[in-house]
């Protein structure tokens, strides 16, 4: 069976090096006291593009060969992937189609069109985006680089968790947010790789999540895509998912899902607490926490992994009361 295993993601550090930036990971003060533990927060909101997703994107760019860089990329996203697609390839002079759905919001869509690349709308799911995808593969040669069930770029999210561990070398949990798999498999293969002892949890939200209903079934399922505060968790794993299914189902410990109110309580602690700005993705793991989901007996890494919120819907959840917010969502 293909997978992906630690010299994969440390060779992916090594291709990436001077295209991303190594973010910090910080003590948090309120968490720890809360947990009763050292909890430590891996600010990859921060990263160059405002998300995790430029590791894996630059990787599998930069894997590919003159011939195919010359045919141009297309993917399926919920924004953050084609955001970091649409920058890794204006950096090598690339084209670059992004296909999406009506559900990802605006704010996304002029980032990366401001960086250049093609935009298709398409349908009401990233299934069919990824329709769009296929179709552009078919009819004009694009290579096709998808957001998560793809080796290249796996190994480039998995950088991460080389990072986590190096910088919290004691850490007993590590705490990732869980979509189609592609960060949460690659970031477990590589703190299990490197620290075996450690175990690493994915989060989501409760309202379609389709690695988890996976998971559950034992084979990829189809999933219902929902309005959701974590938007950029949306979208199904594919039914023939290659790589981060079956991942997931080794490597990960446990999955933890999130309701709508639980997740704005993550953007609110981050914001109130942590003096940081993220989307709802990026607070689930912090949200996992304030709603008493997690335990553990040594230090934890969680993992911020993007900012990219429209800020007049960030204000709106830090300024009103948890009561609405599921209104707000759908």
């Amino acid at each position: 069976m293909t997978t992906v295993i630690l010299q994969d993601i440390r060779a992916a550090r090594e291709r990436i090096a001077n295209k991303i930036e190594r973010t910090a990971t910080v003590l948090s003060p309120s968490l720890s006291e809360r947990l009763d533990v050292p909890v430590h927060l891996k600010l990859e909101h921060r990263q160059t593009t405002g998300s995790f997703k430029l590791r894996g994107a630059s990787n599998a760019i930069a894997s590919l060969s003159a011939a195919e860089k010359a045919r141009g990329v297309v993917a399926a996203s919920t924004g953050n992937h084609g955001r970091a697609l649409a920058h890794a390839a204006k950096l090598e002079g690339m084209r670059a189609v992004i296909c999406m759905s009506r559900l990802v919001p605006k704010n996304k869509l002029d980032e990366i069109r401001r960086l250049g690349a093609e935009i298709r709308i398409v349908g009401n799911s990233q299934d069919d985006a990824q329709q769009e995808v296929e179709r552009l593969v078919a009819q004009e040669g694009l290579v096709m680089l998808p957001p998560f069930d793809h080796p290249a770029i796996i190994a480039g999210q998995g950088t991460l968790g080389l990072e986590m561990i190096e910088q919290v070398p004691d850490a007993a949990l590590v705490l990732v947010q869980l979509s189609g798999g592609g960060l949460a498999s690659g970031v477990a293969a590589a703190v299990k790789g490197v620290s075996p002892g450690t175990k690493v949890i994915g989060v989501s939200m409760a309202r379609g999540a389709a690695m988890k209903a996976s998971l559950d079934a034992g084979r990829p399922v189809l999933v219902e895509e929902l309005p959701t505060l974590a938007d950029s968790l949306g979208g199904g794993i594919g039914l023939d998912n290659r790589l981060t299914f079956s991942m997931c189902r080794d490597l990960l410990d446990d999955v933890i899902l999130l309701t709508e109110d639980e997740i704005a309580a993550g953007i609110r602690h981050a914001y109130a607490q942590e003096r940081e700005v993220v989307e709802g993705a990026g607070a689930v793991c912090i949200a996992a926490l304030i709603a008493g989901k997690v335990k553990a007996n040594g230090p934890m890494v969680v993992l911020l992994s993007g900012r990219n919120i429209d800020m007049n819907a960030h204000r709106k959840i830090i300024c009103t009361d948890a009561s609405s917010l599921t209104e707000h969502a759908a």
